[in-house]
């Protein structure tokens, strides 16, 4: 019989693998968000307004990053083998876009946190009630991702030069990034 709408499709638990795609991704997501805002405070510094805001940010992901490092570790995920990738090119987008200026670190922290929190909602869908410490945890972080999506874009995100093209440019990096890390 097949589905319809008067009789949906059954949801596909939650597998193993599944949950071990996950973490391994939202592990390398919340490191390459923290070197990403290690890269810009390098260049703007903490003394900048925006740095101000950007290291608020920066202690967020550290948290995220330490939770995932623990989650991980006791349920035996093996971690991305991109980590010295992610760790290069995450400080590096930090460092040109904060050289670019204050507004293009913001316009960064917006495109990343946009494919974020786009990410966590498929994950969350995808979760249902099968694994509740993954799905709390991945609904808090969630909401603190959309605060700082939203900072930026109140700090000028969307002012910042060719902010179109930036944008587009990091999200598709971002969506590249998940899709390899959850395998790799």
């Amino acid at each position: 019989m097949s589905a319809s709408p008067d009789y949906p499709r059954p949801t596909k638990r939650l597998t193993d693998p599944d949950r071990a795609a996950m973490l391994r991704v939202d592990q390398a997501g919340e490191f390459g968000a923290t070197r990403i805002y290690a890269g810009q405070l390098a260049v703007m510094g903490d003394r900048h307004p925006y740095g101000r805001v950007i290291a608020g940010m920066a202690s967020q992901e550290e948290r995220h990053r330490q939770l995932f490092d623990a989650m991980i570790v006791r349920r035996g995920v093996r971690p991305t083998a991109l980590s010295p990738l992610w760790n290069v090119a995450g400080y590096a987008l930090g460092a040109v876009t904060a050289a670019l200026g204050p507004k293009a670190a913001m316009a960064c922290t917006a495109a990343v946190e946009t494919e974020i929190d786009r990410h966590y909602a498929e994950q969350l869908e995808r979760i249902g009630g099968d694994d509740p410490e993954l799905s709390t945890a991945i609904a808090d972080f969630q909401a603190e991702e959309v605060e700082h999506r939203d900072a930026a874009i109140a700090h000028g995100a969307e002012q910042a030069p060719a902010y179109p093209i930036l944008s587009g440019a990091i999200r598709l990096g971002c969506r590249a990034a998940i899709a390899l890390s959850k395998r790799i």
